[in-house]
């Protein structure tokens, strides 16, 4: 099996809406990571303190043949069309361990689906 990961990048508003869309559409799970940062304007200020903009880092780990349409429901549950909201992309994994009891029930899956 081949995997790749999707990291996705949003306010953390709208994470279990991007979690629950990749979920209905075929990831088995995901891993959350609160981060914050900055995008291409200033910082704003207040008082001085420099307030960032809080941000989740959402990793999932896919199987290859699920990248597009797990990609196409993020975007429409965190509605990236509109600026600001968020980023996703994809990267290649070359190696997984750790996943042995998904892949044999995933197997057993395909095996009683087509009989």
């Amino acid at each position: 099996m081949r995997f790749k990961l999707i990291i996705s990048s949003v306010k953390p508003d709208i994470t279990d809406q991007i979690v629950d869309a990749a979920k209905e559409t075929g990831a088995t799970g995901a891993t959350i990571i609160p981060a914050r940062g900055t995008g291409i304007h200033e910082a704003k200020t207040f008082f001085g303190l420099v307030l960032e903009a809080q941000t989740d880092i959402i990793l999932l780990l896919v199987e290859e043949h699920l990248v597009a349409k797990i990609l196409d429901s993020i975007k429409k549950a965190g509605k990236f069309e509109e600026p600001g909201t968020g980023i996703a992309f994809v990267l290649p994994v070359e190696n997984v361990i750790g996943l042995e009891s998904q892949i044999e029930a995933f197997k057993d899956e395909v095996r009683d689906s087509y009989f």
